[in-house]
């Protein structure tokens, strides 16, 4: 690993630890020639996982885009942004064990929508209105109802 400021080539581990659930390392490094410390990360490299849309287009999964959905809609909702980055990585670890290179959007959807009920409901219907892309108040009604029976 090279120095960020001498550019010298030896440098040497101090302390070593994991992050991010154990997904990732953190290494506190020390440059032998000049002294300077440092930190860098050691990540596993995954293989790509991409989403078929509904379209027939494919993009990359984004486990930062379905955050920001499901932010917002949790929107003035007493959910925590810790719950929300677990359900995020619970469906990228199901969806990466599953050993597929691709998954239609769909699916992931719908596994979202699944966790997300036994979150908050109003978040889930607030999820499902996009998702789904409600055309009318029926719709929503019949989601709503389906949602009531899930409950009983």
């Amino acid at each position: 690993m090279k120095c960020p400021t001498c550019q010298n080539n030896s440098t040497r581990v101090l302390d070593s630890r994991p992050v991010d659930d154990s997904r990732s390392i953190r290494r506190r490094r020390e440059c032998e020639a000049c002294g300077f410390r440092f930190t860098t990360f050691e990540k596993v490299e995954e293989i790509p996982l991409i989403v078929v849309k509904k379209e027939g287009t494919r993009e990359e999964f984004n486990r930062e885009k379905l955050l920001r959905g499901l932010i917002k809609a949790c929107e003035k909702r007493p959910v925590a942004l810790k719950e929300l980055e677990d359900l995020v990585f619970e469906v990228e670890k199901e969806l990466r064990s599953d050993g597929v290179s691709e998954v239609k959007s769909e699916a992931v959807g719908e596994m979202v929508m699944d966790r997300l009920s036994k979150i908050d409901e109003v978040a889930y219907v607030r999820f499902a209105s996009v998702y789904r892309q409600f055309k009318d108040i029926n719709v929503f009604i019949d989601e709503l109802k389906e949602l009531l029976k899930r409950e009983q």
